[in-house]
């Protein structure tokens, strides 16, 4: 059984963890100021999301378990398919060793398309419950044979570990079939951004279900809010942060449909979104086919309300009552997006004294 991590008082901030290098980034070398910001703080995670080319999880993370050394760091997320399974394994049992027993894998399925361009299939729930079990079995240090959709492996092993436990494995979950599949044979779930405390709540609660379905305690699933936050921040600066986000996320209708379910919001209003003339024929991500300004201008389509009630924007003071109230939904961890450590002090502060 992977590592537990427990549980803290409400206004503790090592429930609180935060994203490195958020987003698109020229200099990876910027997560080591942003972790010792976090160090100095008291963020209890530094986080870090995958994008190749310059934010490699095991490069960045290995440097942060250094510059942080009292965090834990969580990798949010990397994918299964695109490391051999040896290769995973190894990357995160050395990880758990350099921070002490404190590093946490997070896993997402990613998106067609990007499997399609580096030549693997989609990540189906069948390579995703495999992948995990082996995953497991590597780590713990078992002899692995198995033939199926990964692949064909013949006593594949990993005989020199490091005298840690294997570190937790939590997963990127957005609809109820992930949040189930989660419950069902992960440590935890990593919740979209944009959830209202109320989504967070429903979502908890589909995740812990499954766990108990399969026999597991359901106390055991460790549920991750993610919330951009904007503390303090000019109108309009407070739009580049969590408005240029909100398109990026909503872009997708799949995943906007969960959003909007979650959330209970009226279900008229994305295809307004889906069909602002800005998107007429483009298929790239929307953070990187337009310029922050017109991702704003976008945003406008969005009722305020929306991104009022799932993020924490305003002063510090009600940006840290709005962290509580995730907390207060059941959350069990939060990560902060879309502000780095370095910026967060006041905010903290605000919190601890709650």
């Amino acid at each position: 059984m992977s590592k537990k991590l427990t549980s803290q008082r409400t206004g503790d901030s090592s429930r609180l963890g935060a994203y490195l290098l958020p987003g698109r980034i020229k200099d990876p070398r910027d997560a080591i100021m942003q972790a010792e910001a976090g160090e100095r703080i008291g963020l209890g995670t530094m986080w870090l999301s995958e994008r190749w080319g310059n934010k490699d999880i095991g490069s960045i993370c290995g440097a942060v378990t250094q510059a942080a050394p009292s965090a834990n760091i969580a990798a949010g997320t990397t994918h299964f398919l695109t490391r051999h399974p040896a290769v995973l394994a190894s990357m995160a049992m050395t990880l758990q060793a350099l921070s002490k027993s404190k590093f946490i894998l997070g896993i997402g399925r990613g998106i067609p398309q990007m499997f399609q361009a580096i030549g693997l299939p989609a990540v189906s729930f069948e390579h995703t419950i495999d992948s995990i079990n082996i995953h497991r079995k590597l780590c713990g240090g078992e002899k692995v044979n198995y033939s199926g959709i990964l692949g064909n492996y013949s006593d594949m092993q990993l005989l020199d570990l490091p005298d840690v436990s294997p570190p937790p494995v939590i997963l990127g979950a957005v609809g109820p079939k992930a949040l189930q599949l989660a419950g069902t044979h992960f440590d935890g779930v990593i919740l979209h951004p944009f959830l209202t405390p109320e989504g967070v709540s429903r979502c908890r609660t589909i995740a812990r279900d499954a766990a108990r379905n399969a026999g597991r305690d359901p106390n055991s699933i460790r549920t991750y809010a993610t919330v951009v936050l904007s503390a303090d921040l000019p109108s309009d600066e407070e739009e580049r942060v969590v408005g240029s986000r909100a398109v990026t996320y909503f872009q997708s209708r799949s995943i906007a449909k969960m959003l909007v379910e979650f959330n209970s919001w009226d279900k008229t209003i994305l295809p307004k979104l889906w069909s602002h003339p800005i998107f007429e024929g483009v298929k790239a991500s929307a953070d990187q086919a337009f310029t922050l300004e017109e991702l704003v201008e976008v945003s406008r389509v969005l009722p305020p309300a929306w991104l009022e009630s799932a993020t924490a924007v305003g002063s510090k003071e009600k940006c840290a009552m709005r962290l509580g109230e995730y907390l207060a939904a059941g959350a069990d961890d939060i990560i902060i997006h879309g502000s780095t450590p370095e910026k967060l002090g006041p905010t903290l502060k605000a919190f601890t004294n709650n």
